[in-house]
């Protein structure tokens, strides 16, 4: 926390603004547009899944259509285009950035289409904090003729040529979960330079009501609104944003300088006009074995440390589902493990790390 975020809540307390809505809902949403610029219009619900379940369903997502999605990523990318009765169409990463790959995704969007399947949308992820490629990505996507809803969990205060991330997409997502670089301890947002979207979003996010005196509903809706309380949470965490993203970024160059001349461990790059919030810091090592090497000396000393997202088209959940892969993404689970990377880390609990990592290599 920033420290200013109880005097938020405490607002929120004093003024009996403790039901859903609030003035802290449209403080925090004015906020983040002020944040991300582009014109962005933003609906703050009640998580990053809520926002890409409203997401794809405003996309015209429905019950037998396929969508696009980045197999590399949490589970939570996915989920919501089965809420809908669609299928996923897993497709594997490149390995400049761990995203999308654009080839992949043509090659895909062309074989759905012979076999009478176009696309209804497409899910891609700014994996880590690391930008995908956005100029080729949508421009394969403005091609065909599919929108893509930008997820961007994981990448506020990323950027990609000067412009922030989560501005790309048709609609993009935000998380606040508790993991996050922010944090509303629960909560997530929609974002779009299209306002009818952020309106018809509020509306389902609200149990669809209509505008009569009485409760009237011609759709169904959902409780996926954000409430004054972790709104104002919100609204403290937005003023120290920066300062977690010069955290993180922190991080990762602490471990670059300490590691990067071990031949074990390779470090992904930004590439250029790309700029990641390093929300985690993330190594690949020569092999599975090194990287449980690692690993696990870490957690001896009661360090934790994880595998790389499991690729989606790998998960027992989704086996069925079609996908298009080179093996880049089984490679980068394989070989990949993401270190601490919180933004309280000190330099003292920097340096334990890497030194078990030396010792364990050297």
């Amino acid at each position: 926390m920033g420290g200013t975020e109880q005097e938020y809540v405490k607002d929120a307390f004093d003024t009996n603004w403790i039901a859903p809505l609030g003035p802290h809902v449209t403080g925090f949403e004015k906020d983040i547009q002020a944040y991300l610029e582009q014109g962005s219009h933003v609906a703050v619900l009640s998580s990053g899944t809520a926002a890409l379940h409203l997401g794809l369903q405003l996309l015209g997502v429905g019950r037998g259509d396929e969508v696009l999605c980045q197999s590399l990523t949490f589970s939570a990318s996915a989920n919501p285009i089965v809420y809908l009765g669609a299928t996923p169409i897993f497709i594997d990463s490149e390995e400049e950035t761990w995203n999308i790959s654009p080839e992949l995704m043509e090659a895909a969007i062309q074989d759905r289409i012979k076999r009478g399947k176009k696309p209804k949308a497409i899910v891609a992820v700014h994996l880590y904090g690391m930008p995908y490629k956005v100029k080729e990505v949508h421009e394969i996507a403005a091609k065909y003729n599919i929108p893509i809803l930008e997820d961007s969990a994981e990448a506020l205060g990323s950027s990609y040529d000067g412009i922030k991330c989560g501005t790309f997409g048709d609609i993009a997502v935000l998380s606040f979960n508790g993991n996050k670089i922010i944090t509303t301890s629960g909560g997530g947002a929609m974002v779009s330079k299209n306002k009818g979207y952020i309106e018809k979003s509020i509306h389902l996010a609200t149990q669809a009501r209509d505008k009569a005196v009485h409760y009237q509903h011609s759709d169904i809706g959902y409780n996926y609104r954000m409430s004054n309380v972790l709104a104002g949470i919100g609204r403290g965490q937005m003023e120290v944003l920066d300062e977690r993203v010069t955290a993180r970024r922190s991080n990762y160059h602490f471990y670059y300088q300490e590691l990067n001349s071990i031949s074990e461990i390779e470090f992904l790059n930004e590439p250029e006009g790309s700029f990641s919030n390093r929300w985690l810091s993330c190594v690949m090592t020569p092999s599975y074995d090194i990287r449980e090497q690692i690993r696990l000396s870490l957690l001896e000393e009661d360090i934790e440390s994880r595998p790389l997202w499991k690729p989606m088209h790998l998960q027992p959940v989704f086996n069925a589902c079609p996908n298009y892969s080179d093996g880049t993404s089984e490679d980068l689970f394989n070989r990949g493990l993401c270190l601490p990377s919180g933004s309280n880390l000190s330099t003292n609990d920097l340096e334990r790390i890497t030194s078990i990592i030396k010792k364990t290599l050297l």
